[in-house]
């Protein structure tokens, strides 16, 4: 039995070597420069978001150009170029707007919510006396920790090292 699962075995694996080469093709790509232009541009008056950009590659070589509105009305155009040799080179401008970019802004309601007032009740130091326990050999005094309350605790809890009370 063993005889014939191992020329199973090699059937399978001489007629999976003789596909394999056929199998595989490798993939060439051409190394060309890349080449691409693109351009953007938004405008939305409700938001005052008015920007746009333009760019092109040829090879090495990117030359652009992107404009955007600041904050404090002004336009501010950006030029850039970058190339191997450069590297990356921008130039910018920034020129007043002849209208005011007014961005309408929506009022919020002002509302005061009450705010939930907390009474504390005064807090009230409970002492309770040293219990003193006489033992054959010697006296010893067992400490009761002391407890600070306020009137809304559902339980009150009393320790001490070799006694706990708990209502």
């Amino acid at each position: 039995m063993a005889f014939k699962f191992f020329a199973l075995f090699a059937l399978v694996s001489a007629a999976s070597a003789a596909v394999l080469p056929v199998a595989i093709k490798s993939i060439e790509y051409q190394d060309g420069p890349a080449e691409y232009q693109f351009a953007y541009s938004v405008h939305d008056d409700h938001t005052g978001d008015i920007k746009s950009q333009q760019e092109e590659r040829h090879g090495d070589n990117v030359k652009g150009q992107y404009t955007l509105i600041d904050a404090d009305g002004y336009r501010r155009i950006v030029d850039y170029t970058a190339d191997e040799h450069n590297g990356f080179n921008a130039v910018v401008h920034r020129e007043p707007l002849g209208q005011k970019i007014v961005k309408t802004v929506v009022p919020v309601a002002k509302v005061v919510a009450p705010i939930a007032q907390h009474y504390a009740a005064p807090v009230t130091k409970i002492a309770y006396p040293v219990q003193k326990i006489a033992l054959p050999v010697a006296k010893v005094a067992i400490p009761v920790q002391k407890a600070a309350y306020s009137n809304n605790l559902a339980t009150v809890s009393f320790s001490a090292p070799s006694l706990s009370y708990n209502y």
